[in-house]
């Protein structure tokens, strides 16, 4: 399957990450089929994607890049159908996922990438219903995805590894930055990272030591604005000075084991739950939620198009 051209995509589930895929397939110059079991899925889907495409136009379309590219399908057998290409974005239901990627593979031709935007599952659970398990990958992208360019490319214990290729050539033709995970993990890499923030977030907010406003602020005005541009081993690093690395694993490595034991692990009870609801209400008081969207998008635009001409960073 590696280096089969793909003109078009199916995606199959048009909620908020369906949409923004859907968008970001038709930014790229291929045509789109989408599918969803939802009364009035179809309506919202086109509003959601011509409210995207201002950003992508900004951001830059490939040649052919066209709303009219997008059509909406009766099921999901008609939706893939000529597909080259299927992203599937259902729920996070092992269930069903499973019974939907068996109609898919008996339905899909028969060099069509079957891909799942799962933030949590792994390939070898989905793929277990497949009479074509080799040609099933997770490619988990970041919210936004027409937006965000993270995707996080795994394949199952059936997957062919040309497959895995396949799909992260495609990923990295329509602009984004994928990764090729090795293992299969609940969560694979980035939500796991950020399950490891939340975990400490939540626990000091329980223990009363910071308010949630101040969390949040803890990170958007300190080593977020960082982590956009660099991650956490290249940071990490610079805090070394000409030592780098070496040197702050060398004098600080016993400190931060030191930190890590006392991390907390905290538990969802209903006390913190309200806590942390409570404290994200207070802290956007007198914001208007929308126009605070917008704004934020704009700034991720600027910032992902100067990273793309900043070839000094990696």
């Amino acid at each position: 399957m590696e280096g089969q051209p793909i003109k078009a995509v199916a995606v199959i589930g048009t909620g908020v990450i369906g949409t923004s895929w859907a968008a970001s397939f038709l930014a790229g110059g291929l045509d789109v089929i989408a599918w969803d079991p939802a009364d009035g899925a179809e309506e919202r889907l086109r509003a959601a994607v011509a409210a995207h495409w201002s950003a992508l136009e900004r951001l830059g379309l490939s040649s052919g890049a066209s709303l009219d590219r997008l059509g909406f399908a009766t099921s999901p057998e008609e939706a893939i159908g000529d597909a080259d290409f299927v992203q599937e974005s259902g729920p996070e239901r092992v269930e069903l996922k499973q019974e939907l990627f068996r109609r898919l593979d008996a339905s899909a031709p028969p060099a069509a990438v079957l891909a799942s935007s799962s933030s949590g599952l792994t390939p070898t659970q989905i793929q277990a219903r497949c009479e074509r398990p080799e040609r099933v990958v997770v490619g988990h992208p970041f919210n936004p995805p027409h937006l965000v360019p993270l995707v996080e490319v795994v394949g199952g214990g059936r997957t062919d590894s040309a497959v895995i290729d396949s799909a992260i050539a495609f990923y990295t033709r329509l602009g984004k930055h994928p990764i090729r995970l090795s293992q299969e993990l609940p969560g694979h890499v980035a939500n796991r990272l950020q399950a490891a923030l939340w975990r400490e977030a939540f626990h000091l907010v329980d223990r009363g030591v910071v308010s949630v406003a101040d969390i949040d602020a803890a990170i958007a005005h300190g080593p977020g604005l960082r982590w956009g541009l660099l991650g956490p081993f290249l940071n990490l690093h610079l805090s070394g000075g000409d030592g780098g690395l070496r040197h702050v694993l060398d004098h600080l490595g016993a400190p931060m084991e030191s930190w890590w034991d006392d991390l907390g692990s905290p538990r969802l009870t209903p006390k913190l739950r309200e806590t942390a609801v409570r404290g994200v209400e207070q802290e956007l008081h007198g914001l208007d939620l929308k126009a605070m969207v917008a704004r934020r998008d704009e700034i991720l635009i600027e910032l992902l198009r100067a990273k793309a001409a900043a070839s000094e960073l990696p």
